[in-house]
């Protein structure tokens, strides 16, 4: 096996254990249970620097791999493209959730608060605003 071959093996792992990471992440979301996300962890992340430099290494030496491994690995980076998009479509979903329950919550406590103004009507009150994340309101 040429070293091209071998690098594009180690990618070949890497993209099966992205993938294994990313549907633990998207069950754990599932579950209600965003601690349990496996994506935050150091060694994800490590494991995502080694992709990436595995990845381009492979990207610079394409003509040297067989036909047949080079079609394996369209199919692991499809899947794996696949992957990641349904995981980042559940942390929109999560995260509009979370960011809607924040803006109920401050709504409803400058409801409360409109409710006792001050004696003098003209006297300035500042509205609260809810805290977002990530988004522009």
């Amino acid at each position: 096996m040429s070293g091209a071959e071998e690098r594009v093996e180690r990618v070949l792992a890497l993209s099966r254990r992205l993938s294994d990471v990313l549907f633990a992440d998207i069950a754990a979301l599932d579950r209600g249970k965003p601690g349990e996300m496996r994506s935050l962890l150091p060694e994800t992340q490590q494991l995502l620097a080694q992709y990436a430099r595995e990845a381009s290494a492979v990207k610079t030496g394409m003509r040297a791999i067989p036909p047949a491994l080079r079609s394996k690995l369209k199919e692991a980076t499809a899947s794996l493209n696949e992957v990641l998009a349904l995981h980042q479509r559940r942390l929109t979903r999560v995260r509009n959730a979370t960011e809607g329950m924040i803006r109920a919550v401050a709504e409803d406590v400058e409801k409360s608060r409109r409710i006792t103004r001050p004696y003098n009507q003209r006297a300035p009150v500042k509205p609260s605003a809810p805290m977002l994340y990530n988004a522009t309101a």
